[in-house]
Protein backbone atom coordinates (compact mmCIF):
# COMPACT_ATOMS: atom_id res chain seq x y z
CA UNK A 1 0.00 0.00 0.00
CA UNK A 2 3.02 2.56 1.17
CA UNK A 3 4.37 2.23 -2.75
CA UNK A 4 1.16 2.39 -3.84
CA UNK A 5 0.24 5.54 -1.87
CA UNK A 6 3.95 6.83 -3.11
CA UNK A 7 3.39 6.21 -6.94
CA UNK A 8 0.16 8.04 -6.83
CA UNK A 9 1.33 11.26 -4.53
CA UNK A 10 4.21 11.59 -6.83
CA UNK A 11 2.20 10.81 -10.04
CA UNK A 12 -0.36 13.81 -9.06
CA UNK A 13 1.72 16.12 -7.29
CA UNK A 14 4.94 16.43 -9.82
CA UNK A 15 1.60 16.75 -12.68
CA UNK A 16 0.50 19.95 -10.36
CA UNK A 17 4.34 20.55 -10.22
CA UNK A 18 4.95 20.87 -14.00
CA UNK A 19 1.52 22.67 -14.66
CA UNK A 20 3.11 25.94 -12.47
CA UNK A 21 6.59 25.18 -14.12
CA UNK A 22 4.84 25.81 -17.13
CA UNK A 23 3.18 28.85 -16.27
CA UNK A 24 6.44 30.28 -15.42
CA UNK A 25 8.62 28.97 -17.96
CA UNK A 26 6.66 27.97 -21.23
CA UNK A 27 4.42 29.31 -24.07
CA UNK A 28 3.02 32.47 -22.49
CA UNK A 29 4.37 32.31 -18.93
CA UNK A 30 2.88 34.18 -16.65
CA UNK A 31 1.55 36.97 -18.83
CA UNK A 32 -0.11 34.66 -21.45
CA UNK A 33 -1.31 32.88 -18.45
CA UNK A 34 -3.03 35.93 -16.70
CA UNK A 35 -4.61 36.90 -20.21
CA UNK A 36 -6.01 33.37 -20.68
CA UNK A 37 -7.53 33.58 -17.32
CA UNK A 38 -8.36 37.50 -17.90
CA UNK A 39 -10.37 35.88 -21.13
CA UNK A 40 -12.31 33.41 -18.95
CA UNK A 41 -13.66 35.82 -16.74
CA UNK A 42 -11.15 35.36 -13.79
CA UNK A 43 -10.27 39.22 -12.95
CA UNK A 44 -7.53 40.47 -12.68
CA UNK A 45 -5.52 37.72 -14.67
CA UNK A 46 -2.15 38.72 -13.57
CA UNK A 47 -3.39 38.05 -10.01
CA UNK A 48 -5.07 34.68 -10.98
CA UNK A 49 -2.24 33.11 -12.82
CA UNK A 50 0.15 33.87 -9.80
CA UNK A 51 -2.34 32.26 -7.23
CA UNK A 52 -3.05 29.51 -9.92
CA UNK A 53 1.33 29.08 -10.47
CA UNK A 54 1.90 29.18 -6.44
CA UNK A 55 -0.68 26.74 -6.12
CA UNK A 56 0.31 24.34 -8.45
CA UNK A 57 3.61 24.84 -7.51
CA UNK A 58 3.29 24.40 -3.45
CA UNK A 59 0.45 21.92 -3.39
CA UNK A 60 2.34 19.69 -5.89
CA UNK A 61 5.51 19.57 -4.22
CA UNK A 62 3.20 19.24 -0.78
CA UNK A 63 1.84 16.32 -2.35
CA UNK A 64 4.63 14.94 -3.91
CA UNK A 65 6.54 14.96 -0.88
CA UNK A 66 4.01 13.70 1.55
CA UNK A 67 4.12 16.76 3.77
CA UNK A 68 0.75 18.43 4.93
CA UNK A 69 -0.73 16.27 2.61
CA UNK A 70 -4.43 17.06 3.16
CA UNK A 71 -3.85 20.14 2.75
CA UNK A 72 -1.92 19.86 -0.64
CA UNK A 73 -4.95 17.84 -1.47
CA UNK A 74 -7.12 20.80 -0.65
CA UNK A 75 -4.99 22.93 -2.85
CA UNK A 76 -5.18 20.58 -5.53
CA UNK A 77 -8.72 20.17 -5.41
CA UNK A 78 -9.61 23.79 -5.29
CA UNK A 79 -7.60 24.40 -8.76
CA UNK A 80 -9.29 21.44 -10.37
CA UNK A 81 -12.54 22.73 -9.13
CA UNK A 82 -11.86 26.12 -10.59
CA UNK A 83 -10.62 24.71 -14.00
CA UNK A 84 -13.01 22.07 -14.17
CA UNK A 85 -15.87 25.13 -13.73
CA UNK A 86 -14.13 27.87 -15.88
CA UNK A 87 -12.39 26.12 -18.28
CA UNK A 88 -13.89 22.65 -19.28
CA UNK A 89 -17.34 22.11 -18.23
CA UNK A 90 -18.88 23.33 -21.45
CA UNK A 91 -16.68 21.01 -23.26
CA UNK A 92 -18.42 18.17 -22.05
CA UNK A 93 -16.81 14.73 -20.25
CA UNK A 94 -13.76 13.18 -22.34
CA UNK A 95 -10.52 14.86 -22.70
CA UNK A 96 -9.95 14.56 -26.47
CA UNK A 97 -13.42 16.06 -27.14
CA UNK A 98 -12.91 20.31 -28.78
CA UNK A 99 -11.29 22.37 -25.78
CA UNK A 100 -10.77 19.43 -24.11
CA UNK A 101 -13.32 17.77 -21.56
CA UNK A 102 -13.32 17.79 -17.52
CA UNK A 103 -12.27 14.32 -16.63
CA UNK A 104 -8.94 15.08 -16.66
CA UNK A 105 -9.10 17.56 -13.83
CA UNK A 106 -12.30 15.28 -12.04
CA UNK A 107 -9.57 12.37 -11.87
CA UNK A 108 -7.05 14.61 -10.59
CA UNK A 109 -9.36 15.38 -7.96
CA UNK A 110 -10.31 12.18 -7.05
CA UNK A 111 -6.98 11.02 -6.75
CA UNK A 112 -6.01 14.09 -4.19
CA UNK A 113 -8.99 13.29 -2.28
CA UNK A 114 -8.50 9.82 -2.33
CA UNK A 115 -4.84 10.11 -0.73
CA UNK A 116 -6.37 12.28 1.98
CA UNK A 117 -9.02 10.19 2.81
CA UNK A 118 -6.18 7.40 3.18
CA UNK A 119 -3.43 9.09 4.65
CA UNK A 120 -0.04 9.90 2.55
CA UNK A 121 1.61 6.43 3.90
CA UNK A 122 4.81 5.49 5.54
CA UNK A 123 6.84 6.27 2.96
CA UNK A 124 5.94 10.01 3.81
CA UNK A 125 7.20 13.04 5.53
CA UNK A 126 3.97 13.22 7.17
CA UNK A 127 4.91 9.93 8.78
CA UNK A 128 8.58 10.72 9.42
CA UNK A 129 7.06 13.74 11.65
CA UNK A 130 4.70 12.35 13.14
CA UNK A 131 1.89 14.62 11.48
CA UNK A 132 -0.32 11.36 9.64
CA UNK A 133 -4.15 12.52 9.04
CA UNK A 134 -6.12 9.66 7.81
CA UNK A 135 -9.85 8.74 7.18
CA UNK A 136 -12.64 11.32 8.05
CA UNK A 137 -10.09 14.02 8.98
CA UNK A 138 -7.99 14.03 5.76
CA UNK A 139 -10.76 13.48 3.65
CA UNK A 140 -12.70 16.90 5.48
CA UNK A 141 -9.68 18.82 5.27
CA UNK A 142 -9.28 17.86 1.77
CA UNK A 143 -13.26 17.85 0.89
CA UNK A 144 -13.93 20.98 3.07
CA UNK A 145 -10.75 23.15 1.63
CA UNK A 146 -10.66 22.16 -1.59
CA UNK A 147 -14.11 22.45 -3.05
CA UNK A 148 -14.95 24.81 -0.83
CA UNK A 149 -12.03 26.88 -1.38
CA UNK A 150 -12.92 26.56 -5.05
CA UNK A 151 -16.57 27.28 -4.99
CA UNK A 152 -15.65 30.29 -2.66
CA UNK A 153 -12.88 31.60 -5.23
CA UNK A 154 -15.32 31.35 -8.08
CA UNK A 155 -18.09 33.48 -6.16
CA UNK A 156 -16.07 36.20 -5.28
CA UNK A 157 -13.61 36.19 -8.35
CA UNK A 158 -15.54 34.40 -11.21
CA UNK A 159 -16.54 36.93 -13.62
CA UNK A 160 -17.73 34.76 -16.70
CA UNK A 161 -17.70 36.39 -20.01
CA UNK A 162 -21.28 36.80 -21.57
CA UNK A 163 -22.36 34.49 -24.28
CA UNK A 164 -23.51 36.87 -27.71
CA UNK A 165 -27.25 36.93 -28.04
CA UNK A 166 -28.69 34.63 -30.59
Amino acid sequence: MDLGLLVLRVGVGVTMLLHGWNHVFGGGKLAGTGRWFESMGMKPGWLHARLATATELGAGLLFALGLLTPLAAAGIIALMVVAGITAHRKNGFFIFRPGQGWEYVMNLAIAAFAVAAIGAGEWSIDHALDLDVESWWGAAIALVGGVGGGLLFLGVFWRPPREPAT
